[in-house]
Parts: structure tokens; C-alpha cells; sequence
């Protein structure tokens, strides 16, 4: 494989996204199964909300003339409950016991609290009569039927299945979560459960990763592990037939066994780009195979987890037409001084602290040699050092991603 330059990370995820779109094949789910889903088409309320003008308060429904001047002395000649509505009219002088949430009676233009009423038989005394609009809730005051509530693209939350479910939809049509097809390529990786030769080791990022998958909205299917031989590669890379996207872990390289490229390539990879300036994780390999994406990450369980979190990430939300796209960095105060950066930007693991006044600070972990894994047990997010940065400070902004999704 000819020597490329690297590409900066942004340009990376450019290429990565270029051309991406919703897939196209929608389907139906139950509202309990909603959840973390995004809403392929826009939801349009099939019901007004509230259906009817109805009382807020419990009291009487009244007409607000009557009660203008008060004491006044009303003729109740009814009660309007949730679920019970008053099927006659208030006429002059007359009121109906209701309580909250019930139709307001035709004739009716006000609610008067109970607390500002005394009740004897058929009578009740109005003490207070001053009209309150709060105590009504008019008709279509929620939503409308025929309006859009929620636009394609929102990651569903409880908040917006609540309202599905007021607006009349039992189901909704969300984004086909998209298939990746993840596998582990290398003679000296054994899976989990499995006792290692002594010149092995445990076989540990395609879980990782899988998790990573599963959080962003997609569908994760580990092929296993391939060893590095070009009969052991295809026979894996063909079991990815149906995937959308095809994630590699290792060999991407251009050592004299990183055969990934090489074999892909036999199999018409158009290939976009295979490093990138960044650390960890300069080996990354990009391209399409016919209508399937390839990303290659490096087999470094560390490397291949941040490369993951900020290529394959942004890759499965776009395919879901997902509106949220959670790669925005947010500045915070660096807990202790760094040195200026070099040629490659630098996504370091570190951890969000509150500072005793209450003040978010971000801390570099103990470690950020990328062949240790218990880093990332301390980790829940990644300071980033653009290429050239200059030194910064205690207490000086840097850029945070956070690194859990």
C-alpha cells in the first residue's frame, strides 16, 4: 500500500460522513420499544390535547355574570367529573359541582374554587366569583390535531414517547438501526474465557467497541477472529455480506502481516484514506466495499476505542438521520499544567472533577501509554490537544469530548 499523508482528524471525519444519509427502510415499533430510537418521520398529532375545555380546579362551573358580584347564591343543579361529563346546561343562577379535569358544562364560563364557596343542600354561596383563567384549560391549549410535534431525526426520550402516546400513536416509525459487522484480526489474540499461549493475549476491544455500537443506535454482530492469513480474512470478511458498515480491529497497518488492506482491497475496496495525525490511533483505514462502509481501526484495544468514539460514533448517527450528533467538545479548566502539543492531535484520557468551590475541572489520567487498559477505568472523557497546541496552564480551557455516550 503507497505511502499516503495523514490526514487531520477533521478531514477524517469528513470523508467518514461525506455523502452518508438516513437509510431508507423504516420500521414500525411499539412505544415501549421506542426508546433510544430515532424518529424516521416527523410526528404529527392525530388528537387535540386537551379535547375539550375542562376545569383545572375542583369548585363549580359557573357563569362568570353570576358570580360577579358577590356574595352570590347559586342553584346547583349537577356535578361534571374526569371521565363524567354534565349533559345538561347552566342557565342564570345556576352551577354544577365539578372537579379537575372534567368537561366544563355547556352555559358554564367560569370555575369557581371550592375554597370560596360554602354548600348547603342544592345552594352553594359564592364568597369570591373573581374569574381566574387559570382554572380552565381550553380546548387545543396542549396541541392541536395535525400539528408536528416532533421533527425526523430526535432520538426519542421519555418526554417525547409521553407525548406520542398523548397525541394518539400506539407506534412509531423509527430508523432501522444500522448492522456492523465487527471483526478481530490476529494470530496471537484468543477469546475471552480462553487460556492464552504464552506468546497470546486476551482478545478484548471487539467487546468495547460492541458496546460503543449498541449506545450510538446500531446493531452489533461479532464475526470472531481472524487469523492472519488471506483464506482465514475472506472467509471472515465474507460472513459480513449484509452489514452496513464493516469494522476491522488491527492489521490495517502496512506491516508484512497486516493483511487486511491488502485482502480488502482484492475484494474492491475503494479505499478513502488509512492514517490519520492523531494519537492514539494513527493506523485507520476508510473506504467502501459496493454499498458497504469499511472502517479499520487499529487493534490496540485503547486506540480502537477512542477511534471508534469519534469516527464510528458520528458514522452510526448519521446513517440513523439522527439529529444529535454528541461530538461537540465543551472548554473546561485543565487541573494541571500541559505542554505544548506536536504534529499529531492528542486525545487524551482524563476525568471531569468539581473543585471544592463547585467549579468542573478536567484532569489527565495517571497514564496515557495506550497499551495500558486500567486508564480507562479512571476515564469518562478525553482532552483534546489540537495539532500544535501551545501550552496551557493550570487552569487554563481545553477542549473535552466526554467518552461514554
Amino acid at each position: 500500500m503507497a505511502k499516503a499523508p495523514a490526514l487531520t482528524v477533521e478531514q477524517a471525519r469528513a470523508a467518514v460522513l461525506r455523502g452518508v444519509a438516513a437509510l431508507p427502510d423504516p420500521v414500525p415499533v411499539d412505544l415501549f420499544q421506542a426508546a433510544g430510537r430515532v424518529l424516521a418521520t416527523p410526528l404529527v398529532a392525530m388528537l387535540t390535547q386537551p379535547p375539550f375545555t375542562a376545569s383545572a380546579m375542583d369548585g363549580y362551573a359557573v357563569r362568570a355574570g353570576d358570580v360577579a358580584f358577590p356574595p352570590a347564591r347559586l342553584t346547583v343543579i349537577g356535578e361534571a367529573a374526569a371521565g363524567h361529563a354534565f349533559a345538561g346546561r347552566i342557565g342564570p343562577g345556576e352551577a354544577a359541582r365539578i372537579f379537575t379535569g372534567a368537561p366544563l358544562p355547556d352555559g358554564a364560563d367560569a370555575i369557581v374554587i371550592q375554597e370560596n364557596t360554602t354548600r348547603d343542600g342544592a345552594t352553594v354561596s359564592v364568597v369570591d366569583g373573581k374569574p381566574d383563567a387559570d382554572h380552565i384549560r381550553p380546548r387545543a391549549g396542549d396541541f392541536a390535531a395535525g400539528q408536528v410535534l416532533l421533527p425526523a431525526g430526535c432520538i426519542l426520550t421519555a418526554r417525547h414517547i409521553t407525548i406520542a402516546a398523548a397525541a394518539g400513536h400506539a407506534r412509531l416509525q423509527v430508523q432501522r438501526r444500522p448492522r456492523i459487522a465487527v471483526l478481530a484480526t490476529g494470530d496471537e489474540l484468543v477469546a475471552p474465557g480462553t487460556t492464552p499461549r504464552a506468546d497470546q493475549i486476551v482478545c478484548s476491544n471487539p467487546y468495547g467497541v460492541a458496546a460503543l455500537i449498541e449506545r450510538a443506535g446500531g446493531r452489533a454482530h461479532f464475526l470472531g477472529i481472524a487469523a492472519d492469513t488471506r483464506d482465514s480474512l475472506e472467509a471472515h470478511v465474507a460472513m459480513a455480506g449484509d452489514a452496513d458498515v464493516l469494522v476491522t480491529l488491527g492489521g490495517a497497518s502496512v506491516g508484512d502481516h497486516d493483511l487486511v488492506g491488502p485482502v480488502l482491497k482484492d475484494r474492491g475496496l475503494s479505499l478513502a484514506f488509512w492514517n490519520i495525525s492523531m494519537r492514539p490511533g494513527k493506523p485507520l483505514m476508510f473506504g467502501t466495499l459496493g454499498r458497504q462502509r469499511l472502517l479499520g481501526l487499529p487493534g490496540n484495544p485503547v486506540s480502537s476505542l477512542i477511534t471508534a468514539r469519534l469516527f464510528l460514533v458520528p458514522l452510526i448517527r448519521a446513517l440513523l438521520g439522527a439529529a444529535d450528533q454528541p461530538d461537540n467538545t465543551e472548554p473546561l479548566p485543565v487541573a494541571t499544567a500541559l505542554p505544548a502539543n506536536g504534529p499529531r492531535a492528542h486525545y487524551m484520557r482524563a476525568r471531569r472533577l468539581r473543585r471544592a468551590d463547585g467549579i468542573v475541572e478536567v484532569q489527565p489520567v495517571r497514564s496515557q501509554d495506550s497499551s495500558l487498559l486500567s486508564p480507562l477505568l479512571d476515564a469518562d472523557c478525553l482532552l483534546v490537544r489540537p495539532i500544535g497546541a501551545a501550552a496551557v496552564a493550570a487552569g487554563g480551557l481545553v477542549p473535552v469530548l466526554p467518552l461514554d455516550l
